[in-house]
């Protein structure tokens, strides 16, 4: 059924499947049943005339070797980790150009995963609140995951671990672009995580006795009388005993210790630049902010070339993006020429009707390209999958079918990589080809890889024929 679909999508949009687009329909349908022999489909893009001014673009950068140009991947833990974004984006920079590694998060301060290109450590415990739990105030934006503190004696360490992305250029977006963060380098290394044993000091009520107040913290008279020098029992009201204990807590980080950089402040975000090359740099509060909530941070370099921003959350729908305004307001300040999206595992574990499915969707589609009008759109559809890791996931079949048919009236372009990897029947094989992870959802490291090397062929693919269909 979906090859008929696709058959019908190619003849209304001019894609290629070996044949002409004046065809009849018998003809059409006989391709058709030969090609349901193979259960794959091909690696292409589909409705690539939505693509041209993107593609366009592309073309200049590759000609006139200056520019940047922005994409924007969109997604839930498929894309999160970064794995199958991170290909994409060795491919892309390698053949247009390394623009900077682009959007970043501190994943490890909100307690999940991201990639290993950027190492964030902090001083502090943060808050954390992602944009799949109901609306409670957080302030969700780019990123999808709130992150916040109230604390105004926190450092951010931010430490570029993969050389190809060291920057000379860092955004900082924040709710309402408020100034909520001061940047700084050092002069020293500074051990921001580092552990002391906690400080307690008791002030001796009247009445207290040694052996009551030892019992109170968990630490026997002993350890009391020999962390204070005291020979004997005997202790006075008013006076402070020093505690030991064993609770560790983070040492204070003096401000002093930091060498102050300027920022400015943008529309969407505020900006540092600097003239060399930077592999470290420090978060810090602002004075003038009582609050500090960070929605993401943006690192570029000065070179022309490709930015491929990753933007991932564990377990999102598009209904859980849908709910917060400031992530499209935001999503502006990337300046996209090209939005990838990704989403749809969620909404089939969720057993979410079709119908539902697409008119969230198509809300999301609307929020981006009002802001971003000039921005081209390219769906994929979710992969294969199984419910309790053996029964073929329905829905996701479904998905992929609906984003065929509405592509060419909604305008976006499809990279179907759910009938591209064999489709509803495919999982297994592909697990065994080591493809797929054990609860038969994500896919492996190397799985991840692979399908960032099918995305980024099919869209170079289209990219070439774009350039043969235009050099006159």
């Amino acid at each position: 059924m979906f090859i008929k679909k696709l058959l019908v999508l190619s003849v209304l949009i001019g894609c290629k499947w070996g044949w002409a687009q004046n065809q009849t329909a018998s003809a059409l349908t006989e391709v058709a049943d030969s090609l349901a022999v193979s259960k794959y489909a091909e690696n292409e893009i589909l409705n690539t005339e939505v693509l041209e001014p993107f593609f366009q673009k592309l073309n200049d950068l590759k000609k006139n070797q200056s520019g940047k140009i922005n994409i924007v991947h969109i997604g839930d833990s498929h894309i999160q980790a970064d794995l199958f974004t991170g290909k994409i984006r060795e491919r892309l920079q390698t053949e247009f150009g390394n623009g900077g590694l682009g959007f970043s998060f501190p994943y490890k301060l909100a307690k999940t995963n991201g990639n290993s290109f950027v190492q964030y450590s902090s001083n502090i415990e943060w808050n954390s609140y992602r944009n799949i739990y109901p609306l409670n105030g957080s302030l969700v934006g780019l990123s999808g995951i709130a992150l916040a503190a109230k604390k105004d004696d926190f450092v951010i360490e931010i430490t570029m671990r993969d050389a190809r992305f060291q920057f000379t250029k860092m955004k900082i977006f924040t709710p309402g672009n408020e100034n909520m963060f001061d940047v700084a380098t050092a002069s020293k290394t500074i051990m921001v995580e580092q552990k002391v044993p906690q400080k307690i000091n008791h002030r001796i009520k009247k009445g207290e006795a040694i052996g009551s107040i030892a019992k109170k913290y968990g630490v026997t008279l002993e350890q009391i009388k020999k962390a204070n020098s005291l020979k004997g029992n005997l202790i006075q009201a008013g006076k402070v005993l020093y505690i030991p204990s064993n609770l560790i807590e983070t040492k204070a980080i003096a401000r002093s210790e930091f060498i102050p950089l300027e920022t400015v402040a943008k529309k969407q975000y505020r900006e540092f630049i600097n003239s060399e090359e930077l592999s470290k740099i420090y978060l810090l509060p602002s004075k003038k902010a009582e609050t500090y909530n960070l929605n993401g941070l943006v690192f570029e370099n000065e070179q022309a070339g490709i930015i491929y921003h990753s933007i991932g959350v564990n377990g999102a729908k598009f209904s859980d993006y849908n709910k917060y305004k400031l992530f499209f307001e935001q999503i502006k300040g990337l300046a996209p020429d090209l939005v990838v999206i990704s989403l749809g595992t969620n909404e089939a574990f969720d057993k979410m009707g079709t119908a539902n499915y697409q008119e969230q969707m198509n809300f999301f589609i609307d929020q981006i390209k009002k802001d971003n009008p000039r921005a081209s759109i390219l769906i994929t559809t979710p992969p294969p999958s199984l419910f309790q890791k053996k029964i073929p996931n329905s829905y996701s079949e479904g998905y992929a079918d609906s984003i065929l048919e509405d592509a060419v009236a909604q305008q976006y372009a499809v990279w179907d990589v759910f009938h591209i990897l064999g489709g509803i029947n495919s999982v297994n094989e592909n697990y065994d080809k080591g493809l797929v992870s054990r609860d038969y959802v994500h896919y492996s490291k190397s799985g991840y890889e692979y399908k960032g090397e099918l995305f980024a062929n099919a869209l170079l693919e289209a990219f070439k024929n774009f350039k043969i269909s235009h050099k006159n």
